[in-house]
């Protein structure tokens, strides 16, 4: 199966960062979003992150001409000449179902289709295509930022072809990414980990065991993270963290339940990084 031309479905965080990778491994991206103006902004974002690469040596020099290989597109009906479409729209059943339903009248009967969803199961996600669709439908769950994480889980769900996982997995390899093939489960593998240490970290702070800061360079020091537990949710954003949290809970009971400080976070709209406050405070740009 040759993949040249692929469509990535919304243009946040995720999303353009997914279109980027595989802008810069050569392919020709569409990239698309319910607001028009959101995706000119986010390739002028993707501009400054290539710019802030290069300065740290992360990206050659030429991959800022790359970023040419990233068309806007005013809707998903410019998508039937795509190989491979990832939709990467926020977690929310009910929204990529809609997405689905249009792609599968767009869309070309051989496309390869996926979702970045985190934690919905995707044989659920397939059941919003045509029958004959969902051999070419999978999981491909990035993690953030995309444009550093080089971790895929590539899921298929019950009706996935095996030729389907081993395109999904070449196309990552061939961007930069180490993929590993998971079951359908929800949560999948990372996040059910992930989760399990997020809840427990909030829960050391509502028993007065330890601030944010220090279970943050506990794990940075003594475990060996990258980022510690409330420095990653001021990142992805405390609702996003409540949203899986609270699917997770629906899946395998009390050992996920949301903490009570995480729904007051999310509620009063402390979302970390992108409002300027959240586990810690952060200056807004």
């Amino acid at each position: 199966m040759t993949i040249d031309r692929i469509g990535v479905v919304g243009a946040g965080m995720m999303g353009s960062e997914i279109a980027l990778v595989f802008a810069l491994a050569g392919h020709t991206v569409r990239l698309t979003d319910a607001t028009p103006d959101k995706v000119a902004k986010a390739i002028e974002t993707l501009g400054r992150t290539l710019d802030k690469g290069i300065e740290r040596g992360l990206f050659l020099a030429e991959a800022k001409a790359k970023l040419a290989n990233l068309e806007p597109a005013a809707s998903l009906d410019a998508y039937g000449d795509c190989d491979f479409i990832i939709e990467a729209v926020f977690e929310d059943e009910a929204v990529k179902a809609e997405i689905f339903r249009k792609l599968d009248v767009v869309a070309k009967p051989e496309a390869l289709m996926s979702s970045n969803t985190s934690s919905i199961s995707i044989t659920v996600l397939s059941s919003y295509l045509k029958p004959e669709r969902r051999a070419r439908f999978l999981g491909t769950h990035f993690f953030s930022p995309v444009s550093r994480m080089k971790l895929v889980e590539v899921i298929p769900g019950l009706d996935t072809a095996q030729d389907s996982v081993e395109a999904a997995m070449a196309v990552c390899r061939q961007a930069g990414k180490t993929p590993i093939r998971v079951k359908d489960v929800v949560g999948f593998a990372v996040n059910r980990l992930l989760h399990a240490l997020l809840i427990e970290a909030v829960k050391l702070v509502e028993e007065g065991v330890a601030t944010p800061t220090d279970i943050d360079i506990g794990c940075k020091l003594g475990l060996g993270h990258p980022v510690g537990p409330f420095e990653l949710m001021d990142l992805v954003t405390n609702r996003l963290t409540l949203q899986v949290q609270e699917i997770l809970h629906e899946a395998y009971g009390p050992r996920f339940q949301p903490s009570p400080l995480l729904k007051q976070l999310a509620k009063a709209g402390y979302d970390g990084r992108k409002t300027g406050r959240g586990w810690h405070r952060h200056e807004k740009k």
